[in-house]
């Protein structure tokens, strides 16, 4: 069953292209939460970013740079956020790999959070060391 993200891209639901390239697309979000707030999707339906290809995965970062840079000349916020979420226990809530570039202002209402917790410099490196990063 096709995601919304590829109901857009084929036509099928109008969207509001802002970029394109041969990896992936943005669009103005239909819930604006500010006015500017962009997606960014892959083309292909990569449920995650751990499933994506690092070609895909460069170009959408890519993206998400040069549709933030845009924002932030047109609409002047006070800050950005840019929020990419995997899996709904990680907030995501279209099981297709897109990213947020979200024109932000003092008090404009969302909050993003978690407790903080400072382990020490002994258990950070053996959580360092237990990867694997290639």
């Amino acid at each position: 069953m096709p995601t919304v993200f590829e109901k857009l891209l084929s036509g099928e639901w109008p969207c509001a292209k802002v970029y394109e390239d041969e990896h992936v697309f943005a669009f103005m979000d239909a819930g604006q939460v500010n006015d500017g707030h962009v997606i960014v999707a892959s083309k292909h339906p990569y449920e995650t970013l751990m499933d994506m290809d690092e070609d895909t995965a460069a170009a959408m970062m890519r993206a998400a740079w040069k549709v933030a840079r845009a924002v932030e000349t047109e609409f002047k916020p006070q800050g950005m956020t840019v929020l990419q979420c995997n899996r709904p226990a990680g907030w995501q809530t279209v099981p297709h790999v897109h990213m947020h570039v979200l024109p932000r202002y003092e008090g404009d209402g969302p909050t993003l959070g978690w407790p903080r917790r400072e382990p020490g410099i002994e258990r950070l490196r053996e959580l360092a060391a237990r990867l694997d990063v290639r």
